[in-house]
C-alpha cells in the first residue's frame, strides 16, 4: 500500500489531479478516481446507516463490509494490486441467503421507503449500484480483477435484502412490512 497520510492538506491537488496509492498522479476525473469515490461514499453511507439502531447480526456485517470497501478502495487506487479477497464475495453470498430465507417471497415492487434505517439501507443500495457502474466502466479501459465488480453487486442485492430485515426488525416503532408500489394498471386489473 502507498504512504500513511501524516498531512492532509497537501495542496497536492489544486492542480486537479490526485495521487493513486503507487505514486502516480492522475486527473480528478480519471475513472479509476470516480470509482474510488463512489466506494468512498458508499463506505460513508453504510457508517451513516451505522448510526441507526440496528439488529445485532447486521450491524457485525456492516462493519465487517465497511472494512471490506475500504479494501476495494485501497485496490482501486493502486492498479494490478490484490486486497479484495474472493472470500468476501462468498461472505456477501451466505449473508445474502442467510437473510433472504428468513423474508416472504416479494409479489410487487416495492419503494425504497418504510423505516428510516431501512430508507437508508436503500440509499446506499443504489450508491453501491453507482460503484459498480464507475468499475465496470474502469474495467472498460484499465485491468481491473472481476471480484470488485462481483462484490459490489452481491452487496447492492444484500442492502436491498437487508432493507426489508430493517423494515421488519421494528426498531422505532414504525416498521412492519415492505412499502408496496402501488401500480395503476394493476390497480385497474391490468388493462
Amino acid at each position: 500500500m502507498g504512504q500513511r497520510l501524516t498531512q492532509i492538506a497537501t495542496r497536492t491537488g489544486d492542480d486537479g489531479t490526485t495521487g493513486l496509492g503507487d505514486g502516480t498522479r492522475v486527473s480528478k476525473d480519471h475513472l479509476r478516481v470516480q470509482a474510488m469515490g463512489d466506494v468512498d461514499e458508499l463506505n460513508s453511507q453504510i457508517g451513516v446507516l451505522l448510526a441507526e439502531p440496528l439488529p445485532d447480526g447486521v450491524r457485525e456485517l456492516l462493519v465487517v463490509i465497511q472494512h471490506e470497501l475500504f479494501n476495494l478502495g485501497g485496490e482501486l487506487s493502486i492498479p494490478g494490486f490484490e486486497l479484495l479477497k474472493v472470500e468476501a464475495v462468498v461472505r456477501l453470498d451466505e449473508a445474502l441467503e442467510l437473510h433472504n430465507a428468513a423474508l416472504p417471497k416479494l409479489q410487487e415492487f416495492i419503494l425504497p421507503a418504510g423505516t428510516r434505517s431501512a430508507a437508508i439501507a436503500h440509499v446506499c443500495r443504489t450508491v453501491a449500484r453507482r460503484a459498480e457502474r464507475a468499475v465496470v466502466a474502469l474495467s472498460l479501459a484499465d485491468q481491473v480483477r472481476a471480484e470488485p465488480r462481483q462484490y459490489l453487486n452481491r452487496l447492492s442485492d444484500l442492502l436491498f435484502v437487508l432493507a426489508r430485515v430493517l423494515n421488519r426488525a421494528n426498531l422505532d416503532g414504525r416498521g412492519g412490512d415492505d412499502v408496496y408500489w402501488k401500480s395503476e394498471k394493476l390497480a385497474r386489473g391490468g388493462d
